[in-house]
């Protein structure tokens, strides 16, 4: 007893100086603890005792008491923590004060002691409560439910009616507590056993309201049919018990009660049942009185009827009723958009939303709310762009703009802003440009004509120009980018404006303004590398090729673009490529591709591996193909200037490699000579000293490559003329022709005793080999004999040979032999008419051709004058003889052959008559 009242003598100190240390009263409430149960272990006790311990406890629940009301605006100035602390301590040492007084029992002399005992235990119980200490409450109820039970009334000094109201409320606090601890039955349970304790109408509104109040906290979960059940069960019976009190008491809390049954069954989907709800509390509240949420639950109900028409009516209602608050009609209103949905609804909602604004001050954020829900999720959904036009004449209205007006409603404006900016950029992505456009014209009443809001603006301007652009009206598009350059000019202002020109096919202007990007701030170069798609994508060839152009004067080493250069060279190339006329420009990009390759180092400009070698192969078989087509064409300036382009790229090596191109190197190196020989004689112009110096070049060049490949292990000669038989002829004509500009007969010589020996000669290449040079000014007596020899030998080899062409051969060997050795080896030319006698001897009629005949017949016969006129019998009768013999061969020569042998007849007898030489005869040619 003695530490006991030690103990309460220390916490009266604390609660008087206001030195409640945590520590302390912590341990001060723990012994208390601790000596309470010591205590009760050693009873019964004595009348004395029993009142000393009443004292006692007296003593401490006063010191509770106040010391809560002097460290009341300490706990609320306190962190929670630590008036998480002090309420704690407190509760403690109110608990052990009720057990206290519990533990002294009855005393004589004190009134009621079990009530007073009871009082204890329910305010303390109520303290844990609220501390959610919901174990220790529902311990405190139970203790003053049993010193209740047990207390005889009657023999009190208060009266019947507070024990019973006491009684009440513990009941009402232990049902409160077993909801809190999910026990629902025991719960409901008390407040049933509550209803024998009701003595006045206030009993019954506190029991009623605890009624409600479990109804409400199951009307919270709304996803759970069976919980809206026994929600409804228990606010009846919170309506049944305001109904028992007629003195209308209780009318307000009937009212709510059945407020919140018809908001049950709006849950419930028990529409007909709000509906009759509704009209009761109308009738029971009067017209004035009724309460907002009312025509809310009635609008709803008849949506969930799907009656349109009556939930129109109470929305209209609505409006003309100036007690309605606003964001009460704007759940109305959005309710039924929902329901209504469509066209329909969206009309309805704008038009009471313009009936709201005539009667009453309605907020920018109620608009936004407004315009939000109409404008719907996005634009899959149905009705939406009727949905828009709606908001874009409601938002555009000036009562409406009107309300954003003022830094007061920044915030709202810049949300109605961004309301129809979304909904406009939704009808953008989905390609309805009309309605995007109109949609953004309609945020743009939402921007402020400020400094600030100048960016905000431009950007609206942007948008509207791509609008316009995507509904091809080119000029109102053009319109609203001037706009938007005036407030802020930058690369997409010039970029758009770019995109204007081009698709009004003004290709100048589009080409000035990809200049007029480069000098933007803000200018990057991806934006011309996009010009260029652009320019594609509308065949505008021409701005394409020039953005491109444009693009290549950035390229510098170590600075980072959107794509490489040699990109952009082989897209020029591609683009160029496509119309003719353009093969200048292709060789100018070509040659930068080379230039640069050769400047930066072909692994850095085409890439290393197997990508560097395709790049490199594109732009050879390229200048290739460029090649053969010109030259198919006849322009063989271009054709030459191509395959010279195309020998030096195949000769990039990448990785260290370009030796596996070497056949086509070869072959570009051999096909520019001949092309420039071409040239040549396309433009009756002479090839210059250096030009023929530069070819001579290309053919030793050329040749070390033959050279090298038919010496080679991968191709051996056999495969190379397989590969490209007239490759060695090309290489063989054209050489020889240089050599020849440069007098260089013997290598002529050996350059065509090369070629025949090779497998790729054939008798149509030795030809013509034999007939270029056998006149000027290629003539090279030698070249010409050896060649058309070759031909010749060839041609009698073949089962059949080809009579024309060795009527022609020998026509030109005897002019070669002729020209070159004229009339000191006249053996030589005999010799020639002899092989084409013996040629003839065998053959059928017609076979030789005539015409060749008889002109060998003839010149044979012909070439007897001059020794006739010389008196040189012996060989004037030779060329007599052999020119007969061919006249016989050579069918319609019979009346020349019958001259000829007169005319032999004669002149033999003549020559047998020695005389003085008068009378020599003379040869009839």
């Amino acid at each position: 007893m003695s530490q006991i009242e030690s103990s309460i003598k220390q916490l009266e100190h604390f609660s008087s100086t206001l030195n409640n240390t945590n520590t302390n009263t912590n341990t001060i409430s723990s012994n208390l603890r601790q000596s309470l149960t010591q205590l009760s272990q050693l009873g019964p006790f004595s009348s004395e005792f029993n009142l000393h311990l009443w004292k006692l406890s007296y003593r401490l629940w006063n010191s509770c008491v106040d010391l809560f009301s002097n460290l009341n605006s300490k706990l609320r100035s306190s962190s929670s923590s630590s008036a998480a602390a002090l309420s704690l301590d407190l509760a403690k040492r109110r608990h052990v004060a009720a057990d206290i007084l519990s533990l002294a029992g009855n005393v004589s002399g004190v009134p009621s002691p079990s009530i007073k005992s009871a009082s204890f235990y329910y305010k303390t119980g109520l303290i844990w409560h609220d501390l959610r200490r919901f174990d220790l409450a529902s311990s405190c109820f139970e203790k003053a439910t049993d010193l209740l039970s047990n207390s005889n009334a009657a023999a009190a000094a208060i009266s019947a009616d507070d024990a019973t109201k006491l009684l009440l409320d513990v009941n009402l606090a232990r049902s409160r507590t077993a909801w809190e601890l999910s026990d629902r039955n025991l719960a409901v349970a008390l407040l049933s056993r509550s209803k024998t304790l009701l003595l006045c109408s206030d009993h019954y509104g506190s029991l009623a309201n605890q009624y409600l109040a479990f109804g409400k906290s199951l009307l919270s979960k709304k996803n759970e049919t069976e919980s809206l059940s026994e929600a409804l069960k228990l606010m009846k019976e919170a309506l049944d018990l305001c109904e028992k009190v007629g003195d209308g008491n209780l009318r307000e809390l009937r009212w709510k009660t059945l407020r919140f049954i018809s908001a049950v069954h709006l849950q419930k989907e028990e529409y007909e049942s709000v509906i009759k709800c509704v009209r009761v509390l109308r009738q029971s509240e009067g017209e004035k009185n009724q309460h907002p949420s009312l025509p809310v639950m009635a609008v709803k109900a008849w949506l969930g009827l799907r009656r349109f028409g009556e939930a129109e009516k109470e929305l209209r209602g609505m409006v003309v009723n100036t007690g309605i608050p606003e964001g009460v009609w704007l759940s109305a209103v959005e309710a039924y958009f929902d329901a209504a949905g469509g066209s329909a609804g969206a009309e309805t909602a704008k038009g009471l939303f313009l009936g709201l604004m005539g009667r009453c001050h309605v907020s920018a954020g109620a608009a936004v709310r407004v315009a939000h829900r109409v404008v719907g999720d996005g634009v899959e959904s149905e009705g939406s762009k009727v949905r828009a036009k709606v908001v874009a004449e409601l938002v555009s209205d000036d009562r409406v703009v009107a309300l954003f007006a003022g830094e007061a409603v920044a915030k709202e404006r810049m949300a109605m802003h961004a309301v129809l900016w979304n909904c406009a950029a939704d009808f953008f992505r989905s390609k309805d440009y009309g309605t995007s456009a109109e949609m953004f014209e309609k945020s743009m009443l939402y921007i402020p004509y400020d400094i600030e809001s100048k960016i905000l603006r431009a950007k609206g301007f942007r948008v509207l120009c791509l609008c316009h652009l995507g509904l091809s009206q080119l000029d109102r598009a053009l319109e609203y980018i001037n706009e938007a350059e005036k407030l802020e000019p930058n690369i997409a202002c010039a970029f758009l404006k770019f995109k204007i020109y081009l698709q009004r096919n003004d290709h100048d202007g589009a080409i000035s303004q990809i200049q007029a990007m480069t000098t933007c701030l803000d200018f990057t170069t991806d934006f011309i590398s996009l010009s260029a798609h652009e320019a594609v994508a509308c065949r505008a060839l021409p701005v394409a090729v020039a953005a491109l152009s444009n693009l290549l004067n950035f390229y510098t080493p170590g600075k980072s673009m959107p794509t490489t250069e040699i990109v952009v060279l082989r897209t020029l190339v591609t683009i160029l490529t496509q119309q003719p006329g353009n093969e200048l420009e292709v060789v100018k990009f070509i040659k930068r591709a080379h230039n640069r390759a050769s400047e930066l180092g072909s692994d850095l400009f085409f890439g290393k591996g197997e990508i560097g070698r395709r790049e490199r192969n594109w732009f050879a078989v390229t200048s290739w193909n460029l090649g053969t087509r010109t030259g198919k064409e006849g322009n063989y300036e271009l054709c030459a200037e191509f395959f010279r382009l195309a020998s030096e790229i195949y000769c990039v090596p990448v990785d260290g490699q370009a030796e596996e191109n070497n056949v086509m190197v070869c072959k570009s190196l051999i096909l520019t000579v001949s092309s420039m020989i071409a040239s040549e004689k396309q433009r009756k112009a002479a090839l210059s000293e250096s030009e023929v110096n530069e070819a001579l070049k290309l053919l030793d060049k050329a040749g070390k490559i033959l050279k090298s490949i038919s010496t080679g292990t991968r191709l051996n000669d056999d495969q190379i003329t397989t590969l490209e038989p007239d490759l060695f002829f090309i290489y063989t004509f054209s050489a020889y022709d240089i050599r020849g500009r440069l007098n260089d007969l013997a290598s002529q010589h050996l350059l065509v005793k090369s070629f025949a020996s090779s497998k790729a000669c054939n008798s149509k290449h030795l030809l013509q080999i034999g007939l270029t040079a056998s006149q000027a000014p290629q003539f090279n007596h030698e070249v010409a004999t050896f060649a058309l020899n070759e031909c010749l030998s060839s041609l009698l080899s073949s089962p059949s040979p080809d009579f024309q062409n060795v009527a022609l051969i020998l026509r030109k060997l005897i002019a070669v032999a002729s020209i070159h050795k004229g009339d000191t080896d006249d053996d030589a030319v005999y010799g020639m008419y002899k092989q084409a006698y013996q040629i003839m001897v065998g053959l059928k009629e017609g076979e030789y051709p005539t015409e060749e005949g008889k002109w060998l017949a003839m010149t044979a016969w012909n070439r007897a004058a001059l020794p006739v006129r010389l008196g040189q019998i012996e060989m004037a009768k030779k060329w007599m003889n052999i020119g007969m013999e061919l006249a016989k061969r050579i069918p319609g020569m019979e009346t020349y052959k019958a001259c000829m042998e007169d005319f032999v007849d004669c002149f033999q007898k003549k020559c047998n008559v020695q005389n003085n030489g008068e009378n020599r005869p003379q040869l009839v040619e």
